[in-house]
């Protein structure tokens, strides 16, 4: 990750705050149709009071270039309670307890398409998970290729339910993908940081 770029953790009262900052990140990197950012502003809002939430911001010039969030999955939260039946469907209760029982949901993890190909998003992805107490990860991309998959893939990810669609979005396949923590392929940490990012906000 370059030098100038730096990485910092949100508290849950700082993260709601920065939404609407986040949300042009996430507009730059996944083109949504503009109609979708209102409820897409409403979910991260939510997602802040989940347990066990974290989030990491990568500042440039401190501007926001690239984010993550995640939180402990459990039953009763969406995300969770879907691929649940997806993966009971498909591969069974025991491989659903493997990866689900203990899992930090990965919601977003989004760079800024003039900020990728930087180590950025690995940066962001370790930092999430960092020192976490889940025994897995879990998270779903788009499926086919992609520069996001092949970062997961680098990571330790593997994919546990392919070409699975969520409701509401019946033309658009996704792969659910999990690790066991911690994830392989340590991002490069900045020297004389320590730690590598910098905590924002009261708990």
């Amino acid at each position: 990750m370059p030098a100038d770029t730096e990485l910092r953790e949100l508290a849950p009262a700082a993260f709601a705050h920065a939404v609407p900052a986040l949300l042009e990140v996430y507009e730059a990197a996944m083109r949504p149709p503009p109609q979708q950012l209102p409820g897409r502003a409403a979910v991260m809002h939510s997602h802040a009071h989940h347990p066990g939430f974290r989030s990491v911001v990568a500042l440039r010039q401190g501007t926001p270039i690239g984010f993550a969030y995640a939180f402990h999955g459990l039953p009763g939260q969406w995300w969770h309670d879907t691929v649940a039946i997806g993966l009971r469907a498909a591969a069974g209760h025991g491989h659903t307890r493997h990866w689900l029982s203990d899992a930090l949901e990965i919601a977003e993890v989004h760079v800024r398409p003039d900020a990728q190909g930087q180590g950025v998003g690995r940066s962001l992805l370790h930092a999430l998970c960092e020192g976490r107490p889940e025994r897995t990860a879990v998270l779903s991309t788009r499926s086919g290729p992609s520069a996001a998959r092949h970062l997961y893939r680098s990571c330790g990810f593997t994919e546990v339910l392919e070409d699975f669609t969520f409701p509401g979005s019946p033309d658009q396949p996704f792969s659910v993908m999990a690790a066991r923590l911690p994830l392989t392929g340590a991002a490069r940490r900045p020297p004389g940081r320590s730690p590598w990012w910098r905590w924002t906000g009261s708990r």
